[in-house]
């Protein structure tokens, strides 16, 4: 029996997040960061998505494209688990997988057609831009919600409990940048910092390191202390 199969995109997404590091690990905690999904050919068709409006959400099946030669392992090490204990890889929802496949629930915006293109704008999702998408589904309510479900490990959502302040130089950039990219900045910040991005074994330490994520096209840096979070510069990122 053969069992390998071939898959090819259908879609990709253009998004905001242009490296994995500052991506929110799991989908919704940034519902203010938009993205839109793009159809490839021969997949492009209106009728490929008729009746899709009638859903407030969707399922988007996608690969890790920027894990695919990274290999897997058995074990993983989780950031919710502090980055030292093992956990086996299908107990995870880690990127390094026998098959680099990811699935993830976004807020369906709306459904544009233009010119021989299908987009599909979205809001919540966790994913690289430019990843390729395999698969589109609606989410069904009354099957995918399952009021009983539990997972010990990770049993709530962990957030930090923390202000997020800006420096005068930020704030000025901030207000700028807001009118250039006609995008909520200020809230898509401070969702995506107080997802804690930091690798998990960095956050025990004392010291006040700097850091640095890709939003957009702009590289913004910021420091977390115990009292606060920091953003100290928002700046046009350099290629």
């Amino acid at each position: 029996m053969n069992t390998t199969m071939t898959f090819e995109p259908i879609a990709i997404i253009h998004s905001g997040y242009k490296e994995k590091f500052g991506i929110p690990r799991q989908p919704g905690l940034a519902g203010s960061m938009t993205a839109t999904i793009e159809l490839l050919p021969p997949y492009n068709s209106p009728d490929a998505v008729r009746g899709l409006e009638q859903c407030s959400h969707i399922w988007l099946v996608f690969i890790f494209s920027a894990c695919v030669d990274k290999g897997w392992s058995p074990l993983v090490r989780p950031p919710r688990l502090g980055g030292n204990e093992k956990l086996g890889v299908l107990a995870s929802r880690s990127p390094f997988r026998p098959n680099p496949i990811g699935l993830s629930p976004v807020k369906l915006k709306g459904i544009r057609i233009e010119a021989d293109t299908v987009y599909l704008d979205v809001s919540g999702a966790d994913l690289l831009d430019q990843t390729p998408i395999i698969d589109i589904k609606p989410y069904l309510p009354y099957s995918d919600v399952i009021a009983d479900a539990r997972f010990d490990l990770a049993s709530q959502i962990e957030t930090l409990d923390l202000p997020v302040t800006f420096s005068a130089e930020a704030l000025i950039a901030l207000e700028l940048h807001t009118a250039r990219l006609k995008q909520p900045l200020q809230q898509q910040i401070e969702e995506v910092l107080l997802c804690d991005p930091r690798p998990a074994y960095h956050k025990n330490k004392p010291e006040q390191r700097e850091y640095g994520i890709r939003l957009h096209d702009l590289n913004v840096r910021w420091t977390i202390s115990d009292a606060a979070v920091q953003v100290n510069g928002i700046t046009v990122d350099q290629p």
